[in-house]
């Protein structure tokens, strides 16, 4: 039979003391830092789904911070866009302003400088950057300067590109336009056809409204209007086929092939108005046609006419980015209604995942604390039992 000396019962109370003194320093550090465990070896089931669970909550925080960025890029872009309204507005009130008969040329000269004034800034709106100093309206050419000013209006340097950036699985949303589509790609006349006088018009013969009537019978093309005489048109395609011809009453619309064009004043017998298909025109070019226009010195009846045809252009193309402006920041309200929902859900879900990850590694305080207090009174009596353990046998000793 094996003796147990008083060397092994001390390793055996060592050992025993150190288990109790670990487990007071694991129960005192889960207090400390209120988790369950800290390890995967402490709870390996456990650290598995909580490793999960982070993977899930930490796209979904990134998702949240992409959402963030991309609602200040499309807050930025949505004030740009409510300063061009702005500009394109008093640019119309202008251009309604020297359509006025009682205009001088002075005047005129007048309304033209401030019409390139207010070319500067529309300029300027369209360079427009961020915080970071990304140009807003440069497509993925964000570093790029995307408007430059020329003699004829603007050209433009960015791309086609439209930023996107993932707020949500498997959800993406546009976090900028590029400026080719919101200040090159502007339809000119009415946004289906446009009528322009002939510059060799010797009438006063004025573009009115125009519209398409049926758009079961409109067939797209080019045509002319051509008075035959003061009071008698053709209308004629590019075939030279005659469509429709008639009386001309100034006030009363021409229609044919869909379309209806009203024209007013006197023309005369030889004058001509081309009808075409809407092209893009960009709002720099509108601008500056409108301010040459208003530059060129008239006294003729027939020179005001065409000052005042060139002047209906200008508002028909102000007209027209005025609609694509509000299209575009439509749009942009409705990207950022998206993010909104989706922050919402993302949020919700992060709620959801934190909650599961403290279900499992989340520390019981109150059960924590009575297992310490149990702990250390286990290890104050048995240091206590210890102490009287070793003076009975140290005295045995001694009086052996």
């Amino acid at each position: 039979m094996m003796r147990v000396t008083q060397n092994m019962e001390q390793a055996q109370f060592l050992t025993a003391l150190n288990q109790l003194e670990s487990s007071i320093s694991t129960t005192q550090n889960g207090i400390s830092t209120g988790l369950a465990f800290t390890t995967a070896s402490q709870n390996p089931v456990g650290a598995g789904l909580v490793a999960g669970y982070n993977q899930v909550l930490a796209q979904s925080q990134q998702y949240t911070s992409n959402g963030q960025s991309a609602t200040g890029s499309l807050n930025t872009e949505d004030s740009a866009l409510t300063q061009l309204q702005n500009q394109l507005q008093s640019l119309r009130d202008l251009a309604l302003e020297a359509n006025n008969a009682t205009e001088s040329p002075s005047d005129l000269s007048a309304i033209a400088t401030q019409v390139q004034q207010i070319q500067g800034s529309i300029l300027s709106v369209a360079n427009t950057q961020d915080g970071e100093g990304n140009y807003i309206f440069a497509g993925y050419s964000t570093q790029t300067q995307p408007f430059a000013e020329t003699a004829t209006g603007a050209t433009y340097s960015g791309d086609q590109g439209q930023r996107q950036v993932q707020i949500g699985a498997g959800q993406t949303v546009v976090v900028g336009d590029n400026g080719d589509l919101v200040f090159n790609q502007v339809k000119n006349g009415n946004g289906t056809f446009n009528v322009t006088a002939a510059g060799t018009n010797a009438g006063t013969g004025l573009i009115g409204a125009t519209a398409v009537t049926d758009p079961a019978d409109y067939v797209a093309g080019t045509y002319s209007i051509n008075f035959t005489a003061p009071d008698t048109y053709q209308v004629v395609n590019s075939g030279g086929t005659v469509v429709t011809s008639g009386t001309y009453t100034s006030g009363q619309a021409i229609t044919f092939a869909g379309m209806q064009v009203t024209l007013s004043g006197a023309p005369a017998a030889g004058d001509s108005f081309a009808v075409a298909p809407s092209t893009d025109q960009s709002i720099f070019a509108t601008v500056q046609n409108l301010a040459n226009a208003l530059q060129q010195t008239t006294s003729t009846a027939a020179g005001k006419a065409q000052l005042n045809n060139s002047i209906t252009a200008a508002i028909n193309g102000i007209d027209q980015a005025l609609d694509n402006t509000q299209a575009v920041q439509s749009s942009v309200g409705g990207r950022l209604n998206t993010i909104t929902t989706a922050q919402a859900v993302a949020t919700t879900q992060q709620t959801q995942l934190q909650q599961s990850i403290t279900n499992i590694q989340g520390l019981d305080y109150a059960s924590a604390v009575t297992s310490l207090d149990s702990q250390n009174t286990t290890l104050s009596a048995a240091m206590e039992a210890y102490t009287q353990t070793e003076g009975l046998s140290l005295f045995k000793y001694l009086q052996g």
